[in-house]
């Protein structure tokens, strides 16, 4: 049925893109601050970044499994968690995490998995770029409209993407002092400062994007968010940039 199948494609002028060809990526969820609904966002998102045809995404709800040596069967991963009230993944799955993307595998923060492991492991400061710093002062703006500006509209990232407006939370609680290439910005209404939206680094061999983006489903879901995070799920997944018309 499948040869049948894929012959009927070619006689259409379509080339078929089987299971074995797409790019499989990892959506690690499950324990979150209870304002955060993963059990809506996670299929969010998986319907999102497989609205590239080249992606399969996989949602985990277990972030223990980053100890598993099944990291390697992806091309990324997507770190979608954190819940301050309890431990995050503890040494192995760390470990096992920094030498994935130290050997050539990708990764992606959204939201609040800046702060996944924020006070309990200073490598993740390392390896992401910036992270949320805890509890004490303010952390975001209150929830409302905003614009997200294109710093660098040339990335493959961000190709595409022009100055759009968002209804979400503006982190203003990043800490860290690693290189970061900025993508986007956004100043905040209580400190008018600008504060990262979107920005990316190298990590070993591995390429690392991370967004404060990503409240809830409606966050995700509006103005040129879905676009943003499919461009950088490819791009961390060393997939060359699609063609945007």
């Amino acid at each position: 049925m499948k040869t049948m199948i894929c012959f009927m494609i070619l006689l259409l002028g379509a080339s078929p893109l089987l299971a074995t060809d797409l790019t499989r990526i990892l959506l690690v969820t499950g324990v979150d601050y209870p304002g955060h609904k993963w059990r809506e966002t996670a299929p969010a998102l998986k319907r999102i970044l497989e609205a590239d045809p080249r992606l399969e995404v996989r949602i985990v709800e277990d972030p223990h499994f980053l100890d598993s040596a099944a990291l390697t069967n992806y091309a990324a991963l997507l770190l979608h968690f954190q819940n301050w009230e309890v431990p995050g993944p503890g040494a192995a799955a760390r470990e096992n995490l920094r030498r994935y993307v130290e050997a050539g595998g990708g990764l992606m923060s959204v939201h609040f998995a800046c702060g996944a492991w924020h006070d309990e492991w200073p490598e993740f400061q390392r390896l992401v770029g910036r992270v949320w710093h805890g509890l004490n002062g303010p952390q975001h703006d209150p929830r409302g409209p905003f614009i997200v500006r294109i710093v660098d509209p040339a990335h493959p990232v961000t190709r595409g993407l022009t100055d759009f407006e968002t209804d979400d939370e503006l982190y203003t609680c990043l800490t860290g002092t690693a290189p970061i290439h900025l993508l986007a910005q956004a100043k905040s209404n209580v400190d008018h400062k600008d504060h990262p939206m979107a920005f990316v680094r190298d990590y070993g061999k591995g390429r690392v994007f991370l967004t404060t983006l990503g409240h809830d489903v409606k966050a995700y879901t509006n103005s040129a968010v879905p676009q943003l995070l499919r461009q950088a799920c490819a791009w961390t997944a060393k997939l060359p940039p699609v063609e945007v018309k």
